[in-house]
């Protein structure tokens, strides 16, 4: 009999570092034998996310085998930063990221985000695929293979995700949309308990389907 390796599975943070920290001492993960995956999201609305990438980076310094999905609001970010969209990143939050970025880094050249922070960003990926699940930020859209899935809904997609019951193969973990409790279903499980609006910060292990919060 094969047994899985178990693999954590943590939502959307929001800059709510204190839940964050809270959350790693509850699930007392052994990364040099088990899997870590975050769902992206790392940023805005809450107060704290410098602190937040500063300790996953830091994080991946020591595990370099962590796995960080890219999520709508670092794409929000990007945008703001190229002044390709600046309007939406601060009407959905980017203001507190800004804030919390002054008060941390003082830069000389007139930079807002350390360069260690920005190869964080640039690091990210879509999704991520293992033998038995898929693991993406917002959701996949039904009937078009993994490879040709679209940023746009890797990245933002919801409803049309949501309520589909469409078989894609493998299970799929995602974040994005805040829901009171954790959502399991078939087809797919989805993580994102709305830490940043006073809920809980969920973390799930798989295959097991172990849940920790805090």
């Amino acid at each position: 009999m094969v047994i899985m390796e178990s693999t954590y599975v943590i939502g959307d943070i929001h800059g709510c570092y204190d839940r964050l920290i809270a959350l790693m001492d509850k699930i007392n993960i052994d990364l040099d034998s088990e899997s870590l995956v975050f769902l992206g999201d790392y940023i805005d609305r809450g107060p704290d996310s410098f602190e937040v990438v500063e300790y996953l980076i830091d994080l991946k310094k020591k595990y370099p085998d962590i796995v960080f999905i890219k999520g709508n609001h670092e794409e929000m970010l990007e945008k703001y930063l190229s002044e390709t969209d600046r309007f939406t990143y601060l009407i959905n939050g980017g203001q507190q990221t800004l804030e919390s970025y002054s008060r941390h880094y003082k830069p000389t050249d007139g930079s807002l985000i350390p360069n260690t922070h920005l190869e964080f960003f640039n690091s990210l990926v879509l999704y991520h695929e293992t033998d038995h699940y898929i693991f993406v930020h917002a959701g996949l859209r039904k009937n078009v293979p993994l490879e040709k899935q679209k940023p746009e809904d890797l990245l933002w997609i919801r409803k049309n995700f949501i309520q589909s019951d469409y078989d894609f193969g493998k299970q799929v973990v995602f974040g994005h949309t805040p829901l009171p409790e954790p959502l399991l279903q078939p087809n797919k499980i989805g993580i994102d308990t709305g830490a940043v609006y006073g809920n809980k910060l969920t973390c799930v292990r798989l295959p097991d389907l172990v849940f920790y919060s805090s």
